[in-house]
């Protein structure tokens, strides 16, 4: 049964979280720093619904009815009755670590306190609230509207009820849930993905195949939808590097440790689609 959502961030998470949530019926607050933020964030929202109506998918009327269905504001107090509360900010741990002092001073009891990280451990994450057994990893994938899979990840203390209710959401909105039992950095996706990444760029860096023969390798001969160089494009290479760093740090492994190519793409300013250059043109 729907309700209310809270979702902590704006941008291309932020915004396709509480899009698929609207969808499915339920209330949705956005908080974000500032309202240019927040106004980037709807809009993001209305052109993705605009193409699906576009193309048939749902009908004019459900396109007002869930815009209808979303508050904007920069106000935290404003999530204080929410559900459900997904996190969806930076990978960054100390601002993750500044929004759950706050969630767990405002939210009411019982609410869920979900983070979208790809990445963090949430038991570090719950470590700042007085109530560690709410909060839960509900990790979506990008684009958040067309990816059916949803990581639901244990911290140490993560309760049984805040799992389930944790589930219950994200099937609402329309996911397919995978359970990580423990959140070793990375979880499951990132952590393999990490590891295929990494790999990926240094046969690139060293003259071994370009980027294109590579992502071809793995489309063809391995069934991948994209290749992980068009996905990293896709999702960030700044995002991948604060990833791939933070899983490296935790394990010391260092088949996870960065590349210098993807360092240097990142200081550059190359990180992908959002840049307009990646490891391809856009």
């Amino acid at each position: 049964m729907a309700g209310r959502l809270a979702v902590i961030g704006s941008g291309l998470m932020g915004s396709g979280i509480a899009q698929v949530a609207a969808q499915a019926g339920w209330q949705v607050t956005i908080r974000d720093v500032d309202d240019a933020s927040l106004a980037r964030g709807v809009a993001a929202i209305q052109e993705s619904l605009t193409r699906f109506a576009t193309k048939g998918k749902i009908s004019a009327e459900d396109v007002t009815a869930t815009l209808g269905r979303i508050t904007m504001t920069t106000d935290m107090d404003a999530v204080a009755e929410a559900d459900v509360v997904v996190e969806a900010i930076f990978e960054r741990i100390e601002a993750k670590h500044e929004v759950f002092r706050a969630l767990d001073k405002i939210c009411k009891p019982g609410a869920v306190l979900g983070t979208n990280t790809s990445a963090l451990p949430i038991t570090s994450i719950a470590a700042v609230t007085e109530r560690p057994e709410s909060v839960v990893g509900i990790h979506f994938f990008s684009p958040v509207p067309m990816m059916k899979l949803v990581e639901l990840v244990r911290g140490y203390q993560t309760s049984d009820d805040t799992l389930a209710a944790a589930r219950n959401f994200a099937e609402e909105v329309g996911k397919t849930c995978v359970e990580v039992k423990r959140d070793v950095a990375g979880f499951v996706s990132n952590r393999l993905f990490s590891a295929l990444l990494v790999e990926a760029i240094k046969l690139v860096e060293s003259g071994v195949v370009s980027p294109a023969d590579l992502d071809t390798v793995m489309k063809l001969g391995f069934g991948h939808t994209m290749g992980p160089l068009a996905t990293v494009d896709l999702t960030g290479l700044d995002v991948m590097l604060h990833a791939a760093g933070n899983i490296y740090r935790d394990t010391a492994d260092e088949k996870f440790f960065p590349p210098e190519l993807l360092q240097r793409m990142v200081a550059a300013g190359d990180l992908g689609r959002k840049s307009g250059k990646g490891f391809y043109q856009y």
